[in-house]
Formats: structure tokens, C-alpha cells, sequence
């Protein structure tokens, strides 16, 4: 019954929510709409639909959202974050432009990467080893760090650990006893400098995350969420997997200690060359000019006289 419920519910605030988006868009009159995915932009999208206002949609993982699958049989265009053969919109409305990320987000060379660590007060020598799971963090990822970075910091004494556990997580070492070479945050503030200054970056498979790294170039181990809506972590993973710009670890593997993560992180702090190959191709196949590229689309469809 509570799902017969939300369901309701959910095509109530959809109905409302198409009305004010019908009205505000016969106010507005825009040129055209641009729609990134999320339950908000349904009613938006319907809405454009009915106006015959031109959208473009924009998905940033290897699976389309739900709402832009929804109203993608409307739309102008589709911008893809990763080919276009990862998706089933048809060919002819669908165009490549990839990720967008942060104007802070840029290639890192040794000196910038001397700089972040610098501002950050972390040690200018010696490997850096940064660990992500989100804002909120993510359990089985921090109980899988936890468990292996004593030995980590064991086995390379130069090694410097950032962790960013996440939001109510920084508990999560308080009965460890570890060097000072350890650093636990809840946030990462100008997460642009830590990914920067890292040698080695431990993060989910989210599209924006990894376009980030994909443009600073950096080495990473990726470890995909399998329970995220269709597993589109999953195929983020698959496609970087493909072309040699990641190494991947199952999260499964947690439980049967087979010490993936660890000996995946040790290949990369233990082979230089292997960290630039991996940070370089990651770097080939992220586009990073995708909001330069989306934004003269816009223009396109909007005014077909104006050319960025």
C-alpha cells in the first residue's frame, strides 16, 4: 500500500508541477531549455513539449536518467557524457560532448601539483594516496580503508593518507592507533586542490567525479557502487576499463578478503609508470572542453543565427 501511495503521490507533484512550468514558460518564452536529468526536470520537459519549445537533455553517466528517457522522444538533442553508443537515443538527436565539470578542474603538472600541496600544508615530497567516497561517504568503502591502510603506511613510510569519510563519519579511526600521516575529513573544501595534489585518488565511479580526474590526469582505483539505480557505476567502470584508463575493484571482494583494494593501490605506489599511463589515458578520453561544446549547441538551437 505505501508504495501504491508514493507512486500517487509522485504523479500528483508531477501534475503540479507540469501546471507552474506550463505557466511560467508561457511567461517566459525562453529560446531554448536546457534539462541535466532529475525529478525536476519532468514537469519542465512536459511542459516544453506542449510550448514546442526546443530542450536539450544532458546525461553524465553510461545510463540516461529516468526523467530524460522520459521526455527524451521531445527533444531537440541529446548530449552525451560518454559516446554515443552508450545510450539508445537515436544517432541523428544525440552528440558527444562529455562531462561538465569546474572551471578549477585543469591538467595538473608537478609544479601545480607542488602548489596544491603547498596551500593544502600537505608534505611537498614523498606519495599522497587520497580516498573518496562523496559527500556522504560510503560504509563498506571506509570500513575496506580502515582495514587497509595501517599496513599502507607500514609498508611505504613515505606515505601520506587524506580520507574523506564523509559527512558524520569522522568517528571512523578513533579507536585506531596510526602515524600522523593520516588525515580524516568529513568534507573536502576546493576538493579541485586534494585531487590535484594527490599521486594516487581511491574514488566511486560517478561520471563528474571521474571527468575530474579524467582532466587533472590522475591514476585512479575505482571501486563502483552495484547498487546505484540500473548500475550505471558499474558501466562508467566497463567503459574506462576498456580503454586502460583505471584500475576497477569489486566491491564483493570486500567481504572475501581477497585484498583487491590493497594490492591494486600497491601497484600503482609501487610503479611510477603505471601512474602516468593510467592518469595520461584517463586524460585522452575525457573531453575538457564539454561545456564549451554543450554551450554552442545551446546557441545553435536557440538562435540558429548565433555561432559561439
Amino acid at each position: 500500500m505505501s508504495t501504491i501511495l508514493k507512486n500517487v503521490r509522485d504523479i500528483f507533484y508531477v501534475c503540479i508541477g507540469t501546471i507552474q512550468a506550463f505557466n511560467l514558460l508561457s511567461k517566459e518564452r525562453p529560446d531554448v531549455i536546457f534539462l541535466k536529468g532529475g525529478f525536476v526536470g519532468l514537469p519542465v520537459g512536459l511542459a516544453a513539449a506542449m510550448h514546442k519549445i526546443p530542450f536539450v537533455t544532458h546525461d553524465s553517466d553510461a545510463l540516461p536518467g529516468l526523467t530524460n528517457r522520459l521526455v527524451g522522444r521531445w527533444a531537440r538533442l541529446h548530449a552525451t557524457g560518454l559516446p554515443t553508443e552508450f545510450y539508445s537515443y537515436a544517432k541523428e538527436k544525440s552528440r558527444y560532448v562529455g562531462v561538465l565539470v569546474g572551471e578549477d578542474f585543469v591538467p595538473v603538472t608537478s609544479q601545480l601539483q607542488q602548489q596544491y600541496r603547498a596551500a593544502l600544508q600537505l608534505p611537498s615530497e614523498g606519495r599522497l594516496l587520497l580516498v573518496t567516497g562523496g559527500s556522504l561517504g560510503a560504509r563498506r568503502l571506509n570500513d575496506e580503508i580502515k582495514e587497509i591502510v595501517p599496513g599502507l603506511l607500514e609498508k611505504y613510510p613515505d606515505l601520506f593518507v587524506v580520507h574523506q569519510v564523509g559527512k558524520g563519519n569522522i568517528a571512523l579511526y578513533k579507536d585506531a592507533v596510526l602515524p600522523p600521516r593520516l588525515v580524516s575529513l568529513e568534507f573536502m573544501e576546493g576538493m579541485y586542490r586534494y585531487t590535484g595534489a594527490a599521486d594516487v585518488v581511491i574514488t566511486r565511479a560517478g561520471a563528474n567525479t571521474l571527468a575530474e580526474l579524467g582532466v587533472q590526469g590522475k591514476a585512479c582505483v575505482v571501486v563502483p557502487n552495484p547498487l546505484l539505480t540500473g548500475g550505471h557505476q558499474l558501466e562508467n567502470a566497463e567503459y574506462l576499463l576498456q580503454h586502460n584508463a583505471v584500475l576497477a575493484v569489486d566491491e564483493e571482494s570486500f567481504e572475501k578478503g581477497s585484498n583487491d583494494l590493497k594490492k591494486a593501490v600497491e601497484k600503482l605506489l609501487d610503479y611510477p609508470e603505471i601512474r602516468a599511463n593510467l592518469g595520461k589515458a584517463l586524460q585522452t578520453i575525457t573531453k575538457a572542453n564539454a561545456a564549451q561544446e554543450l554551450a554552442s549547441l545551446l546557441l545553435q538551437i536557440g538562435k540558429p543565427d548565433v555561432r559561439a
